[in-house]
């Protein structure tokens, strides 16, 4: 007789993941399977529920490395040191066979076979802040709806609501909210990683904390709630609610970095983006489902390939020794790493050394989280100003990285004004990534 887990692993392919189609099949075959042995059968809302609790015992996790300003893909993945706008930059042999990156990248390159790129993104979005809003959410940016964060929908569908650090968590600055998903999902900011969070202990006893906060609750009840702002005390008390439970969390340890052997920090790299990588890790470890690390800099309008070549020097080696420290401890295949900017550069470079904005060409790399590594998908022209082929759509790896964690693209959550909302609109995973 089956089981209410083995309906759900039948509706999971080896990812974690169901098709539409396919996880309605199961679900109706496995109920009629329980009723034919005298049991209840279950309803579509209780299996859904039981695929969601397996996918949280996988402990699914995203660590997004977001190069904000937008990395030129001729200095990173997509070299052309042949054609005339390739700037000079040299392009460098990597562990998997045939596949070469930007000089500056050696580290990276000698975990070529676990990571998958794509040389084939494109997009329409070459302003910073409606790029950075649609390469977090999936939507370009509206004036009376605020979409959230992949990270705050990852936190909503994945993350076990007993669990008492934030599941999303953006260090070395903020990022994409929430949205419409509310306090509960906001990223939880860590700006300096050298040092714990701010006010994140209990100053007094256990006790006196508690009652401070049953006192809060019962003045806002009195007070506030009463008066017509139910919703907003609703929100304050999801926030309140979930940081008292931090500050008296045994797992804020996972903060301290001074935990780490001095070996492996240094192979991180003592950068303030190196250290929020090893951050990352020690959250997800600790049972954190979305983390995202921030480097700035990479709008290079001027001396593009100084500032590249001074960045890399600082992602290149966090990168590999994330990749590398995920896989040693066994965590890689749950962890989904993704590293990208809100758009590339001009193929041309402009008279003050630099490459400009440019969506219509730029490149992502990914690894783990059942990623096929050591494979390019897509291409682009010899002179790097189209997609020669196979286009990847923002929507496109939304959708991929939806399947990657087990999260249903298409399902429909509610706005604040009832309005239903898929969690990516359009596009479709690319298959390719997942071999």
């Amino acid at each position: 007789m089956r089981t209410e887990s083995n309906i759900v692993q039948v509706a999971m392919n080896r990812h974690g993941v169901a098709g539409r189609r396919g996880f309605l099949r199961a679900v109706g075959l496995g109920a009629a399977g329980l009723a034919a042995g005298g049991v209840a059968p279950l309803g579509l809302t209780d299996l859904l529920t039981l695929r969601a609790d397996e996918l949280r015992k996988r402990q699914t996790a995203c660590i997004l490395l977001w190069m904000a300003g937008g990395p030129s893909q001729l200095e990173t993945f997509d070299p052309k040191p042949e054609a005339a706008n390739g700037g000079g930059t040299k392009a460098i042999e990597t562990a998997a066979p045939g596949i070469s990156i930007a000089q500056g990248w050696e580290k990276t390159a000698g975990v070529m076979k676990d990571v998958a790129l794509i040389r084939s993104m494109t997009n329409k979005e070459g302003n910073h802040q409606r790029a950075d809003y649609q390469l977090h959410t999936g939507y370009t940016p509206t004036a009376t709806l605020k979409h959230p964060n992949i990270g705050s929908i990852a936190a909503a569908e994945l993350g076990d609501s007993g669990f008492d650090l934030p599941h999303m968590v953006a260090i070395g600055g903020p990022t994409a909210g929430a949205g419409f998903l509310g306090a509960s999902y906001e990223p939880f900011v860590v700006p300096n990683v050298q040092k714990p969070p701010d006010n994140a202990q209990a100053r007094v006893p256990v006790d006196r904390f508690q009652r401070r906060l049953g006192l809060l609750n019962r003045l806002e009840k009195a007070g506030f709630e009463q008066a017509g702002g139910a919703d907003r005390v609703r929100d304050h008390r999801a926030l309140y609610s979930q940081t008292s439970k931090m500050v008296l969390s045994p797992r804020m340890k996972a903060f301290d970095l001074d935990q780490e052997a001095a070996p492996i920090r240094d192979a991180y790299g003592r950068t303030p983006f190196g250290q929020g990588c090893l951050l990352a890790r020690r959250l997800v470890e600790a049972g954190v489902t979305f983390v995202e690390v921030r480097c700035g800099g990479w709008d290079t309008h001027t001396e593009n390939n100084q500032r590249v070549a001074a960045l890399a020097g600082q992602v290149d080696p966090a990168f590999a020794t994330l990749i590398n420290d995920l896989k040693s401890r066994g965590m890689l295949d749950r962890t989904l790493v993704v590293w990208m900017g809100e758009f590339g550069r001009t193929p041309k470079v402009n008279p003050n050394a630099g490459r400009d904005h440019f969506p219509r060409v730029f490149n992502v790399a990914l690894a783990g989280g059942g990623v096929k590594g050591g494979q390019v998908i897509g291409g682009s022209s010899g002179d790097g100003t189209e997609v020669k082929d196979r286009p990847v759509t923002v929507p496109d790896l939304m959708s991929s990285i939806c399947r990657s964690l087990g999260v249903d693209a298409a399902k429909e959550n509610q706005t604040s004004i009832g309005r239903p909302m898929k969690i990516v609109d359009g596009g479709k995973a690319v298959g390719e990534l997942f071999g």
